[in-house]
């Protein structure tokens, strides 16, 4: 299935029914416009060079319509992230992947102090320059049947690249992710279908495209289906997003548990009670979440797990077959291995291993690496670089990342644990991680960082009932504010390298 194909079919068949409504603009966009809006954007598009297109616009129809519009051009959306250093991530995915035009908005631009550098085109500026003639010519194509427009606009195949996505960078360079037609159609079915998503529902998009759960689970979800999506570009407008789940009611949400955090604290009871579908991914959902979802608003918070090279989702709890603290059951169509990472063999069950994943949502490569490519994609298997197990039942466990495991003493420790036990010792309101320090003398070691000053020696005295020594932290390092990724994730890279400096800072006494 081509992405844009699909755009089109839905917009022909739902031409009535809103797509888009725009809470950021105050714009409700009906399919029918939809589809004039991204055929103008598709002509606009032309004069620029073949190949990539970056997009750094926030989440909202025109960001939706502007990738729609890139692919029926014949070009490839490369989603670029505008949340922290926009300027040189726009530079660097030029760099990278070797293109120059950026479709961007000059509003986003002051509002991030951003400046307009070379090869960026403003989308204010494209709009104010279409004719009545561009619309006219755009409304008498969406007239046509369904073949014929897509005669008229880039055919393309499953396989082409559908997007290019930088991963986060939270452990070195971003990499330049290639996901086809078919990586995201896939997923799209194979997990739409597992948890029962359709046309009728309403999907909350306050997850930034620039990231594959926002741009497959927010974006392509709605239109593959023909579903109504309700955007706001700020996932972070905690008052805001309640209010707008409040009001508008819609069935199925997606997001980070730092950012559910921040909804449940903001909302008022009932909130969000017309969810169905509610789900959490790219972090750890803590019980304590799930029981206030519960009890605030009556909405089961699920769990699912996923990567931006598998399109993403892997597994997913549903709602027939939750398993509170597991990341769900695989998805159809989807094979995951859990594969020793000393031997390579199959481990058995509960045994910790790799996490391993087959199947056509595995992307197609790193753009330009051919080195890591082949490092991450053996014979077809992607290694995620995370740990975890299979429990009896089937169920997915996710056990952290391979790098977030620490060989202390000789043995692996594995930092998400000594972190998972760690937070329930702390002062409530008290921030904290954990990251490995290594020391050419003394061995690798456990450093914990918090958000503010702790009693060490009790916590440790309660974490020893539950880990063993070489699992405790040695030293605990106040950073009041941790550095956090634009997915609300902890920046485990930055995180170490503060300490690594406190540590190593002359007087430091550590």
């Amino acid at each position: 299935m081509i992405l844009h194909q699909q755009f089109v079919r839905m917009a022909k068949e739902h031409a009535k029914k809103l797509a888009v409504i725009d809470k950021a603009t105050g714009k409700n966009v009906t399919y029918s416009r939809a589809l004039i809006g991204s055929l103008i954007l598709s002509s606009k598009f032309q004069k620029y060079d073949e190949g990539f297109i970056g997009i750094m616009i926030p989440t909202s129809a025109g960001c939706a319509l502007a990738t729609v519009g890139a692919l029926m051009s014949g070009r490839i959306p490369v989603m670029i992230n505008y949340s922290t250093g926009a300027e040189a991530n726009a530079k660097y995915a030029q760099k990278k992947c070797k293109f120059k035009t950026i479709i961007t908005s000059r509003a986003l631009l002051e509002k991030i102090n951003c400046p307009v550098i070379d090869g960026m085109v403003l989308i204010e500026d494209i709009m104010a320059g279409v004719t009545t003639g561009d619309k006219l010519k755009a409304a008498l194509k969406t007239k046509l049947p369904v073949n014929m427009i897509l005669n008229l606009i880039h055919r393309g195949d499953e396989h082409d690249t559908a997007v290019i996505l930088f991963t986060s960078g939270s452990e070195k360079d971003p990499k330049a992710v290639q996901l086809t037609h078919r990586n995201i159609a896939s997923n799209i079915e194979n997990f739409g279908g597992y948890i029962e998503i359709n046309e009728s529902d309403i999907l909350l998009a306050n997850l930034v495209f620039f990231h594959v759960f926002g741009l497959t689970v927010n974006l392509w979800v709605s239109f593959y289906y023909g579903m109504t999506m309700v955007s706001y570009a700020n996932p972070l407008d905690f008052q805001t997003i309640s209010n707008i789940a409040r009001d508008e009611k819609p069935t199925i949400m997606v997001g980070t548990p730092s950012f559910f955090w921040g909804y449940l604290n903001k909302s008022e009871p009932g909130d969000f009670k017309s969810l169905r579908l509610m789900v959490a991914g790219a972090d750890k959902c803590p019980d304590a979440l799930r029981d206030g979802y519960m009890k605030k608003h009556g909405v089961t918070l699920l769990e699912g797990y996923g990567a931006t090279e598998t399109s993403p989702v892997i597994s997913v709890n549903s709602l027939e077959f939750n398993r509170p603290g597991s990341t769900g059951k695989v998805i159809p169509n989807v094979l995951v291995r859990i594969e020793n990472f000393e031997t390579g063999k199959e481990c058995a069950t509960r045994e910790v291993g790799k996490i391993m994943v087959k199947g056509d949502s595995v992307m197609k490569g790193y753009y330009d690496d051919p080195e890591l490519t082949a490092e991450a994609l053996v014979d077809g298997w992607y290694n995620t670089g995370d740990m975890g197990f299979f429990d009896e039942d089937g169920f997915l466990w996710h056990a952290g990342r391979f790098k977030r495991f620490a060989k202390v003493g000789g043995e692996m420790v594995s930092l998400v644990k000594v972190e998972n036990i760690l937070e329930k010792f702390v002062p409530e309101g008290v921030s904290c991680c954990v990251v490995e320090v290594s020391d050419e003398k003394k061995g690798s070691y456990i450093v914990a960082t918090v958000s503010m000053e702790v009693n060490k020696t009790e916590i440790l005295r309660r974490m020893l009932n539950e880990l063993p020594i070489i699992a405790l932290p040695r030293q605990f390092i106040v950073i009041k504010e941790l550095p956090m990724m634009s997915t609300g994730k902890i920046d485990f890279r930055s995180v170490t390298r503060m300490v690594q400096e406190i540590l190593s800072a002359p007087g430091s006494g550590l």
